[in-house]
């Protein structure tokens, strides 16, 4: 166990607002978040009943944020764009009414395909919603119909379309490694996404989480070697598109990387309110992890009757705090300044300095007193590199 000494945080770091929206228009068989199909006669989320409950988890919330800034709001799912417009106008109005946001804070909301009219999405901008993080995965029908998607290559291009008349900061989130696809698909896919023009892609290896139908059902995917092969393929043609990779799934035009994201990769405070959301607030002399309840109806009645909506509680020890940080900076491919750590986790470098040292030696990172690196081994090889922070490869 670590036993080093644990001092007061000298300064709070940023802190993030994070708003979850758990329906969907269908479970996606790979999908492990905290999704729900819509179902009732009306085919509709309760709408307004949710987004009362969510005014009061916040309302809730306050006395543990009071007086900081908020320098980012995301709306994430689910798919939020299932709300209307009105929805979320009444949401960040409340957000505005009882917190300070920062000057030209960024607001995000998640949005999928098959949930796309021009009007609604009007109104989110005029909302205050200033960028938009679009679920296209695929442009290829067939990977679509792989993936179990509500959408088909049309309404992705439309979604595109539709998005770039209100918004000039968008997100296109894509997958790679899919049932059946080739080298070539993902080439198809980047270029159609990159050609595009907008300002941020997300680029992931599909993966077979625990809990999802995917899982217990597993598809034919590449092999190891070529889904390899198309993760350089996608480094290097995002490349060429001037798109800086600089996070492990991430690729930004310059100054247009998610601040949102980066406030979690940076060890950031963030609120997460709505059914399953996480939080990680800092206090001067602790940090506190807190999850809400995960069913939606659940939540739903604890907020009604006044009841804290928060399922579970967990202070962070050291070695927590140690291995959280590393495994949220060490995916930034420019790595992060060394004072940081000690800035965000109330804790001496020393702590994991025996971990930097033997990683540096097996060339996975580079470390000097002034920045730390992960290498191009380091990032190929995350999951290994993270090993060696684990709680319990961790001595005093």
């Amino acid at each position: 166990m670590v036993a080093w000494p644990v001092s007061k945080l000298e300064a709070l770091p940023p802190l993030s607002l994070y708003i979850h929206i758990p329906w969907c228009l269908k479970k996606c068989p790979y999908c492990d978040f905290n999704s729900h199909t819509i179902n009732g006669k009306d085919g509709q989320a309760p709408e307004d009943e949710y987004v009362a409950a969510l005014i009061r988890d916040l309302e809730a919330s306050l006395p543990d944020i009071w007086g900081r800034r908020i320098s980012s709001v995301f709306f994430g799912g689910g798919t939020p764009s299932l709300f209307s417009a009105g929805a979320i106008d009444r949401l960040l109005t409340t957000v505005r009414m009882l917190l300070p946001l920062e000057h030209f804070a960024e607001v995000t909301l998640e949005a999928n395909p098959g949930t796309f009219e021009a009007q609604k999405f009007a109104g989110f901008r005029q909302a205050g919603i200033n960028r938009l993080s679009i679920g296209i995965q695929s442009f290829n029908p067939v990977h679509l119909r792989a993936l179990g998607r509500a959408h088909d290559d049309r309404e992705a291009y439309r979604a595109v379309e539709i998005a770039q008349r209100n918004f000039d900061n968008i997100n296109l989130d894509l997958m790679y490694a899919l049932p059946g696809q080739t080298l070539q698909h993902v080439q198809q896919d980047i270029e159609a996404a990159c050609r595009s023009g907008v300002t941020h892609l997300s680029a992931y290896h599909l993966t077979l989480e625990p809990n999802t139908l995917f899982y217990r059902y597993p598809p034919e995917l590449p092999g190891d070697e070529l889904a390899a092969d198309m993760q350089l393929a996608v480094e290097q043609m995002m490349a060429d598109y001037q798109y800086r990779h600089y996070e492990t799934s991430a690729f930004a035009k310059t100054g247009k990387e998610s601040r949102h994201n980066v406030n979690y990769w940076q060890f950031g405070d963030y609120l997460g309110i709505g059914a399953g959301a996480h939080s990680k607030i800092s206090f001067a002399g602790k940090i506190v992890r807190r999850m809400r309840f995960k069913q939606p109806k659940e939540y739903l009645v604890k907020a009604q009757a006044g009841e804290s909506t928060v399922q579970t509680q967990q202070e962070l020890a050291a070695a927590d705090r140690c291995f959280e940080f590393m495994m949220n900076a060490l995916r930034l491919t420019g790595g992060f300044d060394a004072a940081l750590f000690q800035e965000r986790t109330g804790l001496s470098l020393a702590a994991v300095r025996r971990q930097l040292d033997e990683a540096e030696q097996r060339g996975l990172l580079v470390h000097d007193q002034w920045h730390i690196k992960p290498t191009v081994l380091g990032k190929r090889f995350l999951n290994d590199l993270l090993q060696l922070f684990l709680p319990e490869n961790l001595s005093g």
